[in-house]
């Protein structure tokens, strides 16, 4: 199977042509280009904080466990942010040690 994107013809126009080999030979990298368009700093900053959704500081464990089936449906029935509250009613409920 071939990595090369299938050309879709329905999205090329004459503003927005398929780049060719020759125009990502003449393609500049974004810290060239940005600085004049946003700024030095917001330039920095942009290129400093990487891809993606930054990591959080808590992460949550991927965990297997077995329900009740009407249990699960009844917090299921809630809607969206149904794992979260099951996550809060555990953490209510957390044994305490002293």
């Amino acid at each position: 199977m071939s990595n090369t994107p299938k050309i879709r013809p329905t999205l090329l126009d004459a503003e927005n042509p398929e780049w060719t080999q020759e125009d990502m030979r003449k393609a500049r990298p974004a810290a060239e280009v940005l600085p004049g368009l946003i700024g030095a700093t917001a330039t920095e900053a942009l290129l400093r904080r990487g891809r993606g959704r930054p990591p959080k500081a808590i992460r949550k464990v991927n965990q297997t466990i077995r329900l009740d089936p009407d249990v699960l449906a009844a917090y299921q029935n809630e809607g969206r942010g149904w794992q979260t509250l099951i996550n809060s009613v555990l953490r209510e409920h957390m044994p305490r040690r002293q």
